[in-house]
């Protein structure tokens, strides 16, 4: 989720009270070692993290699961985007986000209704 442990802890509850079950990794390395093709309908990664950059879990993670929907978290949204390779997340949302525009986006990719 986030690096910051505040924001993830603030981000999975919002998200288990909404109905989601939430597996939260402190990092890439362990977000990596929990993954398995199937096994998540969303993966939600921070942009800036220790060891490894969001884009780069998001693109390792879709070679081992081309479909799977991933969203990335930054506040270094030009940073992202004018990087000369391909985005491999199916979302970014800028920092600091209201949490309604968070939900929406989880919604979307979800295909389900508000």
């Amino acid at each position: 989720m986030d690096d910051d442990p505040w924001v993830s802890d603030s981000l999975k509850r919002v998200l288990t009270f909404g109905g989601h079950t939430v597996e939260a990794a402190p990092g890439a390395e362990e977000a990596l070692a929990l993954f398995e093709p199937g096994k998540f309908d969303l993966v939600i990664a921070d942009y800036k993290m220790p060891g490894m950059q969001g884009d780069e879990l998001a693109a390792l993670l879709k070679a081992r699961a081309p479909d799977q929907k991933i969203i990335i978290l930054t506040g270094h949204v030009e940073e992202l985007r004018s990087q000369d390779k391909p985005l491999a997340a199916d979302l970014v949302i800028g920092k600091p986000f209201a949490l309604r525009e968070f939900l929406e986006a989880i919604n979307k990719l979800l295909n389900r209704a508000d």
